[in-house]
């Protein structure tokens, strides 16, 4: 292959892996992952300044320049949790004892369950109680590899928490290793206060609470639970205008538990992803072809949930739209904290490959969230790399229970 190179002044790199397998998922390279075997990568300044073969290294000063040998394993780019609820407080274990004896997520949501009982405990907890939970729970991701993730409102349903919550995600953001990326979901559900009063909630959702949101610069995106349990598909659509007159991007909880049409919507928006999508047809899958919309596939709800119905794997290969996989980590219909986990799920029950898995919580997963500069290692992307003790990267997806994250660096920086 042919190598680029940043500039010709080798002797300025911060950092030099050798003896790499390089699981680059870059799709210009001929081979499966991306993969370049026997390989070498240089970092300058937070980024990628050179990889390729290490016979093809250019010239360098070996005393100035730290070198790390990667002792033949492999480097991937660091993983990215593209959908998740990470802030929050309280449990809800009850509420599994109630699905497995046979209740269903719609008669919990109806007796005041659900994503309610989430927001009165997290109404009731002070920033500094929700920063000590969230941490943990990002910590987790982070030793798995996980240097990108994505955190939503969306348990607060009031101008005051929701505005905490995204404080919360934007603090752990300035302290931690793992770049957050925030988005604003306000309209997760109807809190009992505006019970029969939906349309008088959206109005809140886009004139109260949004202006809120965009003047502290607090969100990323904006997020709309657009279901039967959830928001019409008139009340999304507004939502959604609402965040475009602000200029923020938007996505959908869409065809999770019915088909809203909500992944048209936000294709119509030329929105970032629409998420579970399920119960998602044809038309649907179309249109976000059209429209550049990745399909983000959250098999943790799939799994907790006990669905059957799978999203439309073959349709989404047939029309080649991006498909991205999270942890949707929320306390409620997908409590666990852990992106590989996801990948396997990925492969066990949506039938996808290891690579697909693995395109999943990269490339795929930083388009879900417009992010241009991560996702694949190539020259000029953020040097955000997870450096692995395994033989081939279809470990990632077949191994549970093992850590085999050896080395994790965020902008170039080892953590």
């Amino acid at each position: 292959m042919t190598n680029v190179t940043a500039n010709n002044h080798c002797n300025e790199w911060d950092l030099l892996i050798t003896d790499a397998n390089i699981a680059t998922m870059d799709s210009n390279i001929d081979a499966p992952y991306g993969a370049i075997e026997h390989a070498a990568l240089a970092i300058k300044d937070g980024h990628i300044a050179w990889l390729g073969k290490q016979t093809e290294l250019p010239s360098f000063d070996a005393l100035a320049t730290p070198i790390i040998s990667a002792k033949g394993q492999w480097l991937t780019p660091g993983l990215i949790d593209c959908h998740t609820h990470l802030v929050f407080a309280g449990s809800r274990a009850e509420e599994f004892e109630q699905r497995l004896q046979g209740v269903s997520y719609e008669q919990i949501a109806a007796q005041g369950g659900g994503i309610a009982s989430t927001v009165t405990a997290t109404r009731a907890a002070d920033h500094e109680t929700l920063f000590v939970l969230a941490k943990d729970r990002l910590n987790a991701l982070y030793s798995e590899g996980v240097t990108t993730v994505e955190i939503k409102s969306g348990y607060g349903l009031d101008c005051e928490n929701e505005v905490k919550i995204l404080e919360v995600a934007r603090l752990l953001g300035e302290n931690h290793p793992v770049d957050v990326k925030t988005t604003f979901l306000g309209a997760h559900a109807l809190p009992p206060e505006y019970q029969g009063r939906s349309d008088e909630y959206i109005e809140l959702v886009c004139n109260g609470m949004l202006t809120q949101v965009v003047a502290g610069n607090l969100a990323d995106a904006v997020d709309v639970f657009c279901e039967n349990v959830g928001f019409s598909h008139a009340q999304t659509r507004r939502v959604f205008a609402a965040a475009t007159k602000h200029g923020l991007p938007v996505k959908c909880h869409a065809e999770q538990l019915s088909n809203q049409h909500g992944a048209e919507l936000v294709a119509e928006f030329k929105g970032l992803s629409a998420d579970h999508i399920e119960h998602l047809d044809e038309q649907g899958v179309k249109a976000m072809a059209a429209a550049g919309t990745v399909a983000v596939l959250l098999p943790g709800a799939f799994y907790f949930l006990r669905e059957t119905k799978q999203p439309p794997i073959a349709l989404l290969k047939q029309y080649n739209v991006p498909m991205a996989i999270s942890t949707d980590f929320n306390p409620g219909t997908s409590p666990l904290c852990s992106l590989q986990l996801m990948m396997n799920m990925g492969c066990t029950l949506f039938r996808l490959t290891p690579e697909e898995t693995l395109a999943g919580v990269t490339k795929n997963a930083a388009k879900a969230l417009g992010l241009s500069d991560r996702g694949v290692l190539k020259v000029g992307m953020r040097a955000d790399i997870a450096h692995w003790q395994i033989s081939h990267p279809a470990q990632l997806s077949y191994q549970l229970g093992v850590n085999k994250l050896l080395n994790l660096w965020v902008l170039g920086r080892l953590n």
